[in-house]
């Protein structure tokens, strides 16, 4: 493995997902900040630091979260190069009139929020260094309302609107903000909720994460504020 010396910033890295970004930039030899909200999930799940692998314990729905989480970046490598926000979550709900305060904002806070903070202790450091990337998570099912979703499609659209106004206002200062649209996701909290589905329709983990370092890498360069749908077989 040859080291690239570009630093990566992975929230939500202890999940499903993040696990699988966070395996698809270590092959690069590239500098990983994990971001999740306990320590010894990621310790779990990665067992140790390495020299070029960090772990931060943050809540990113508060702002001192995301600010720590850049700040060790910095202090660690000095740089960084790239986010990749992976926090969110899903979670049914009710009808959009019955549905609860509680309901709304959680799915706001863990998907709408988390990417709020995040950028916002991220960009700064970025347009310092002369530019960067930033790849988002939306949903494929966020492209219109769905029953019983109407909190969760509309964190999500938020998501795809934010990625496209950060393109629009950064893209000028050398930084690609674009999002992935993914459908089901194969993972075994899915599978379990899901158990007569087939999962080989699903999108696994791995293929998503390729997209994403795909728009994280050099050859994006010339992609900005896209939403990219990453589909299941068919």
């Amino acid at each position: 493995m040859v080291h690239n010396d570009r630093t990566v910033i992975v929230t939500g890295a202890a999940g499903n997902l993040g696990q699988a970004v966070a395996q698809a930039f270590a092959g690069m030899g590239t500098n990983l900040v994990l971001v999740d909200l306990e320590r010894k999930r990621l310790e779990r799940v990665f067992e140790a630091e390495t020299d070029q692998r960090a772990f931060v314990a943050a809540n990113l729905i508060e702002m001192s979260g995301a600010t720590a989480a850049a700040q060790a970046a910095i202090e660690r490598f000095g740089r960084i190069d790239v986010l990749c926000n992976i926090a969110g979550g899903f979670r049914m709900g009710e009808m959009v009139h019955e549905t609860s305060d509680r309901n709304w904002d959680f799915l706001f806070d863990i998907n709408t929020r988390t990417l709020l903070h995040a950028v916002r202790a991220v960009v700064p450091h970025m347009l310092s260094a002369g530019g960067g990337k930033i790849v988002n998570v939306g949903a494929f099912a966020a492209q219109r309302g769905a029953a019983q979703m109407g909190a969760y499609t509309a964190s999500k659209a938020a998501v795809i609107r934010l990625t496209e106004a950060m393109a629009a206002e950064l893209r000028e200062r050398s930084i690609n903000v674009n999002c992935v649209l993914p459908t089901i996701i194969d993972t075994p909290e899915n599978r379990a909720a899901m158990p007569k589905a087939d999962p080989a329709r699903w999108v696994a983990p791995a293929d998503l994460a390729s997209v994403i370092a795909f728009l994280a890498s050099d050859a994006a360069r010339a992609v900005h504020g896209a939403a990219l749908p990453v589909t299941a077989l068919s």
